[in-house]
């Protein structure tokens, strides 16, 4: 692994969530914390829970009991809360503080103290008890980034019903196979939003994945164009919503009652609904938020995601839990030139700003100067997550974007996991592309082919034990859920990752462990190809499958999307696959390269390797609708011949 990029300093230590946890616990460091919130996870929770302010309206009566096994763990029995409740209690103490900023395409801005959001929400609340709304129905937020996002889905919790975030660009059916699983009864939506100063008509994919959906009844509809038509079962949210009173009761809910059903993409067959709980999901999401990001009352996070991927809720519940500020941005990040992001960063005193590596690659080109000609002072922590790195544009993150100064807070859990499982913390020495720490109460390890801890070798990233925010199984398919995760080793969560755990506790993530090649014998990241593939100076981005051998069992494919004003030719394929070699041996040289314009990604920006490999050997692809471009697997299919 290579040498540290970022040091700890006092700056950081000082007045952090980590340093008061350890004068809480009387711990000398860091490495003594960690240690603690493994083998002494219930006193470890306390402490977290304690300092973070969270409130409960019935004590819980234990911190854990995994009567049923690690699966099925039970956190903070006996106990009543609401979510909506500790995302907004600081409207009690701090009402004038800024709890939430939105900015559309168009420059429209919002801001919500702590009191007005926390009255808006009670208007919504209001609203849906008035539609019939109530607890353990399910409603899905098929909406942008808007104010009314973060409204809906904090409403919906305090009233004790299960919120669905569908992504705002998916199509009807999508978004039906997802409501239809969920058997939602409403659907919150808009008539559209800005996207590259164009309207997206988000309302008609709502109508038609409502006509697909037997259960919908009702359709509540954000009118961002204004004084839109609506037919007979849709209902303006202009004109229920804010005519409510501005108080509501908070509905008391269990630790273990669901709040969100969030669905992932499956490999195969349709998507995996994950249940997560009031005592789960957004108590890991501000611990995380404390403990890594360290993000403190007065601050401002912005992530650049939507409601669909778990980073949206993740930031709304997260920050406003710990106090901080949320900012939700509705459009394009270089429309309409190629600095907006970093004018929203410089108008809004952002201090927390979360990209993917495929963002950053995408933003690289477009150059330094719109980064440098905006003040950029406010911002503290850099944060990454979605997919691992290639060395060049985690550099120009750190270095054109953090000035060198700032850490980059790398994150990598998954939507089962309610947050991270691995990251970074200000605490310690960060190597490039990695991560310096397990999450703070999470045993993560890194097994061999027996189930063994091993060091310094690719394994399998597993976690040990439970850990609040542990999704509570798949709706209605359990046994999908345990032969997931729990059938490789008994008792023992693999989370489907290859990772290297150095002996000075830097963690490297290899890849999926289902895209991961074995070639003659040696298993192989496909990332370890993609960034070698990346330091030819013609590649702007690459992919790397592995694909049946007769000789050496598996060989690799890598497809290579070329930087502008480079021509595909076979010098270049050469060259590409001779710069592979130099870096990972000539026994690992690259079957083939083969060139495309796009790699099919998510619309979160991941790159989908599986439906490369199946798209190229013509197998069934599996799920594609959370695909951004799926125009770019018929290209892969094409090369194929």
């Amino acid at each position: 692994m290579s040498e540290p990029l970022w040091f700890p300093s006092d700056e950081y230590k000082q007045g952090s969530h980590i340093e008061a946890m350890l004068r809480h616990l009387n711990l000398e460091d860091y490495e003594a914390l960690y240690q603690f919130s493994i083998a002494q996870p219930d006193a470890f929770w306390e402490a977290t829970l304690q300092l973070l302010g969270i409130e409960w309206l019935t004590p819980y009566r234990q911190v854990l009991e995994v009567s049923q096994g690690p699966q099925w763990p039970q956190w903070f029995v006996g106990g009543q809360l609401n979510l909506a409740h500790n995302a907004l209690h600081h409207a009690r103490t701090r009402p004038d503080d800024l709890a939430l900023i939105w900015e559309g395409e168009d420059g429209a801005v919002v801001r919500l103290s702590y009191g007005e959001l926390e009255a808006a929400v009670a208007q919504a609340v209001h609203a849906l008890r008035g539609l019939g709304i109530g607890k353990g129905d399910r409603v899905g937020i098929f909406l942008p980034m808007l104010p009314e996002t973060a409204i809906s889905a904090l409403a919906l919790a305090q009233v004790g019903a299960i919120f669905v975030p569908i992504f705002s660009g998916y199509a009807a059916e999508a978004a039906a196979t997802r409501l239809n699983d969920a058997e939602a009864r409403l659907i919150i939506s808009a008539d559209g939003f800005y996207r590259r100063g164009s309207r997206v008509r988000l309302l008609d994919h709502a109508r038609a994945a409502a006509a697909l959906s037997p259960s919908v009844e009702k359709l509540l509809v954000v009118r961002r164009f204004g004084e839109t038509a609506l037919t007979e079962n849709e209902v303006a949210w202009d004109r229920v919503v804010p005519p409510q009173p501005s108080t509501a009761a908070y509905e008391p809910m269990g630790s273990m009652d669901p709040f969100m059903l969030i669905y992932t993409s499956g490999t195969t067959g349709k998507p995996k609904g994950t249940v997560h709980y009031h005592a789960g999901f957004p108590l890991k999401a501000a611990q995380d938020m404390a403990h890594l990001f360290d993000l403190r009352k007065g601050e401002t996070l912005f992530w650049f995601t939507d409601m669909g991927w778990m980073m949206g809720p993740w930031a709304i519940l997260g920050a406003l839990t710990i106090g901080g500020t949320v900012l939700l941005y509705e459009g394009a990040p270089d429309y309409p030139d190629p600095g907006r992001l970093w004018a929203i960063c410089e108008k809004h005193g952002v201090t927390h700003l979360g990209l993917s590596p495929t963002l950053v690659r995408a933003l690289m080109p477009l150059g330094d100067e719109p980064v440098r000609k905006h003040n950029l002072s406010r911002l503290r922590m850099l944060g990454s997550t979605g997919e691992p790195w290639n060395l060049e544009p985690y550099l120009w993150f750190a270095k054109t974007v953090g000035r060198g100064r700032l850490p980059i807070i790398n994150y990598s859990g998954g939507t089962e996991i309610g947050g991270g499982i691995l990251g970074c913390t200000a605490w310690r020495p960060i190597k490039p592309m990695g991560f310096n720490t397990a999450v703070p109460g999470i045993h993560a390890e890194v097994l061999d082919s027996a189930g063994k801890p091993v060091r310094d070798e690719v394994g399998e990233l597993a976690v040990m034990g439970p850990w609040p925010g542990q999704t509570k199984g798949f709706w209605n398919a359990s046994e999908r859920y345990l032969n997931t995760y729990w059938n490789r080793f008994e008792n023992i969560w693999v989370h489907g990752d290859w990772a290297v755990l150095d002996r000075e506790g830097h963690w490297i993530i290899q890849g999926r462990s289902d895209d991961t090649l074995k070639i003659a014998g040696k298993r192989v990241g496909p990332a370890e190809y993609e960034s070698a593939a990346v330091e030819h100076p013609a590649v702007k981005e690459a992919a790397a499958i592995g694909i049946p051998h007769e000789v050496k069992g598996e060989a690799a494919v890598v497809f290579v999307v070329l930087r502008a004003g480079q021509t595909p030719n076979s010098q270049t394929e050469k060259s590409i696959g001779e710069t592979i070699a130099n870096r990972l041996g000539k026994a690992l040289k690259p079957e083939k390269i083969l060139f495309v314009s796009d790699l099919p990604k998510t619309r979160n920006a991941k790159v989908m390797r599986r439906v490369i490999r199946a798209a190229f050997l013509g197998q069934n692809p599996g799920d594609l609708s959370a695909l951004e471009n799926p125009q770019a697997v018929e290209a892969i299919q094409s090369s194929s011949g």
